[in-house]
């Protein structure tokens, strides 16, 4: 496992809040396999630590690619750090690969953010010789992420918005329907997004008796099993998403439950979003006085 410091490659911002980096990290690039994550620290006095999927690696420049939206404390501080910048903490990878084998026709559903994880899947599908159907969701045409490489791979791409101003005027369910519905159906369904676009997504493949898989990675915070907070309900078991998944049969999984114990922690996100930009507005305020010599700050 590759703990040693990491290093910013390369970043670019793929919409408003979202970004993409390449961080140097050698030994998890060689050993990652679709479906896994990483944990990593911003600050190692602050030390909040935050799962994040491995969305690509690369094992000749020795680094893997992380797709990440600013949300809270953690993501904010990390959209700051540039190339050249280095991580103090990043482990991995963690949590169960997903289980690639020739289904035949697999479905791929990738909700917003979700996009990012879906991404390795639909390469590791079509390396064992899957025919991969993708449908791609966002709120709008400038929250479609990844969309040109996932076009590479897949057999057939639908993209739809909530607001109709890109690709097709529907939620992820609309096409997703339609698709369960051909002869022949589908054999897999794979959907990432939100929980509660997981949740109808499941709800739509049940009636076809498809199998169809979601993973849970939004809701862990150690990564390890110790902390119990990613605790979930699957089937009549009790389930931690970071050992035991974060993959799961998503008619199984109790999401009501899951979007519950999510909700518990928004107004410690609010406060911590809070305190990030008193922290930012602090350091533009010395990065002001610093290039202005003589200027003394306000009393």
């Amino acid at each position: 496992m590759d703990c040693s410091p990491h290093t910013v490659l390369y970043k670019k911002q793929l919409s408003e809040d979202v970004f993409l980096m390449r961080i140097r990290a050698p030994l998890i690039a060689g050993e990652r396999r679709p479906g896994q994550f990483i944990i990593l620290s911003v600050d190692e006095e602050y030390g909040e630590r935050i799962p994040l999927t491995i969305a690509d690696a690369d094992t000749a420049e020795g680094s893997i690619t992380l797709v990440f939206q600013r949300v809270g404390y953690s993501t904010l501080a990390l959209a700051d750090f540039n190339p050249g910048d280095t991580l103090p903490v990043l482990v991995g990878p963690l949590g169960r690969p997903t289980h690639l084998e020739n289904f035949g026709t697999a479905v791929c559903v990738g909700g917003g953010i979700g996009v990012a994880p879906l991404y390795p899947i639909i390469q590791g599908l079509k390396e064992v010789g899957n025919r991969v159907i993708a449908i791609l969701g966002a709120r709008s045409k400038d929250l479609v992420i990844l969309e040109d490489r996932i076009r590479e791979l897949a057999d057939e791409v639908v993209v739809c918005t909530d607001d109709g101003s890109y690709g097709r005027k529907a939620l992820v369910t609309g096409p997703l329907k339609d698709v369960c519905e051909r002869t022949p159906k589908p054999d897999v369904v794979v959907a990432i997004g939100p929980p509660i676009m997981m949740k109808f997504c499941a709800e739509t493949t049940r009636p076809h008796g498809i199998h169809t898989l979601v993973s849970l990675n939004t809701i862990m915070v150690d990564g390890t099993g110790m902390c119990g907070g990613c605790r979930i309900t699957v089937g009549d078991e009790t389930r931690f998403v970071c050992v035991d998944g974060p993959e799961f049969d998503g008619h199984k999984v109790d999401f009501d439950e899951l979007m519950s114990r999510l909700r518990s922690f928004q107004d410690q996100e609010a406060e911590e979003i809070q305190r990030w930009q008193r922290e930012h507005a602090c350091r533009m305020q010395q990065a002001l006085e610093a290039a202005t010599p003589g200027k003394e700050s306000p009393a």
